[in-house]
């Protein structure tokens, strides 16, 4: 396999191997032919000049392309080859990575130090934009999906844990503990400089991410904490979130670590924790959401309130979510730590008759009361054994009326008969409709 490790951790120039003794050329034309050969014939092939592509397919095979480290300057992905992230490969401040319609990357096996990730950190950009007929797909190496192709055939959504996954980081503001304004992103060792998310600027930009699938990821760092699917930390209203697919991750689906920015179009599918999961007084707004739970997912949504006193409150509209009965943990929703929020347009079937939406802590409580954690137009088909949606919705504090007013912003309504929630048109792309879970 030939290897394109950008630049290694511990030093400031590129490790790339080139074809040319010029070390002051671009890294997209260095990494275009790093050892000379673009065709899979390892016999030591010159392309000859200035690391130009180089002509033909000698053999008639395309390898992989190994991508490792940090970024320093612009780099893209093409579609014609299979990418693999081998541990860490970081996007840095200042440089853009884009990734070609189609383009299929692959995360290497490896848990802890050694779990394969995507990590764009403050200041550096992704420009992922793929479309319904060619979109983006991060999966794992055991994946046997080939170039040109939308999935493979040897893994499903109940394939959990084999890659890391995808992190966005950005200068947006956040809630911290203690009011600093900036923290180490969950999933990153809090010695990685890179793994840093917050700031103050609220219109943050860090690119494009448009019609990507995240499969298979997961892997285990420590104890209990795993890599998301899609982290977003401290990312402002700059970026555009539109279309992504998360199947089969360990942990949460999304997350939102504070920021501002809006995403719309989103699937959630078969995950080992929560669907859409929010901290740290994330002030965005979700549009169009589809969370469709598995044998192994918790939450449909988990809400947590702000650490510190920044306060930013979220709007999800039109959302529907699809549970399993048979999931021993799974449930609806669970608002948290003083959690903020609106949920608007919410349709809910698929769950059973103790699985429910609560309100879990007396600050969520208060903020109920007070009118900055609210919901409006539910639809819900009621479990077997159920009379009402007043018993969906419970508070465990005892404090509110929460239980009781769930007749007036939520309905009960038959299989199939909803006005409400996600338009599951658009999401005919993704792979979650190819295994026709929805």
């Amino acid at each position: 396999m030939k290897k394109l490790i950008i630049a290694g951790f511990a030093i400031a120039t590129l490790g790339l191997t080139s074809c040319s003794d010029d070390d002051s050329m671009p890294i997209e034309q260095l990494a275009t032919c790093t050892d000379g050969i673009k065709n899979g014939n390892e016999t030591g092939v010159d392309c000859g000049g200035a690391c130009a592509p180089c002509e033909g397919d000698v053999g008639g095979v395309i390898v992989d392309e190994d991508l490792s480290g940090l970024l320093t300057e612009d780099f893209t992905l093409t579609n014609d080859v299979i990418w693999e992230i081998n541990g860490k490969f970081v996007v840095g401040n200042g440089a853009t990575l884009t990734i070609e319609p189609g383009t299929i990357i692959k995360g290497a096996e490896g848990t802890g130090s050694l779990a394969s990730a995507l990590i764009v950190a403050r200041g550096g950009r992704i420009m992922a934009e793929g479309t319904a007929d060619a979109p983006i797909v991060f999966t794992s190496i055991n994946d046997n999906i080939q170039v040109g192709q939308k999935q493979g055939t040897n893994l499903d959504e109940n394939d959990r844990g084999l890659w890391g996954g995808v992190l966005i980081l950005g200068f947006a503001p956040s809630s911290f503990e203690g009011d600093s304004e900036e923290s180490q992103i969950e999933g990153i060792p809090a010695d990685d400089d890179f793994g840093r998310y917050g700031g103050d600027d609220p219109t943050d930009n860090s690119g494009v991410f448009k019609y990507v699938s995240i499969r298979h990821g997961g892997a285990l760092i420590g104890s209990g904490n795993e890599i998301n699917g899609l982290t977003l930390g401290g990312v402002g209203t700059g970026t555009v979130i539109d279309h992504v697919e998360v199947v089969g991750n360990v942990d949460d689906g999304f997350e939102w670590f504070g920021g501002t920015v809006n995403s719309s179009n989103l699937v959630a599918f078969a995950g080992g924790d929560d669907g859409l999961d929010i901290d740290q007084a994330y002030s965005g707004t979700i549009t169009n959401a589809l969370v469709i739970q598995g044998a192994e997912s918790d939450h449909a949504l988990e809400i947590d309130g702000p650490e510190g006193t920044l306060q930013g409150a979220f709007i999800i509209q039109d959302l529907t979510i699809i549970g399993d009965p048979n999931a021993p943990s799974a449930e609806i929703a669970d608002f948290r730590d003083g959690a903020q929020g609106a949920f608007n347009n919410v349709y809910v079937k698929g769950f059973n008759d103790v699985q429910d939406v609560e309100i879990d802590d007396a600050g969520s409580a208060a903020n109920y009361t007070n009118g900055s954690l609210s919901f409006s137009a539910w639809e819900i088909v009621l479990p077997e054994g159920v009379a009402s949606v007043s018993d969906i919705f419970k508070d465990t504090t005892g404090t509110t009326s929460f239980s009781t007013d769930a007749a007036d912003f939520a309905t009960a309504i038959e299989q199939d008969q909803e006005t409400v929630g996600a338009d599951l048109s658009v999401f005919g792309w993704t792979y979650a409709s190819f295994r026709s879970a929805f």
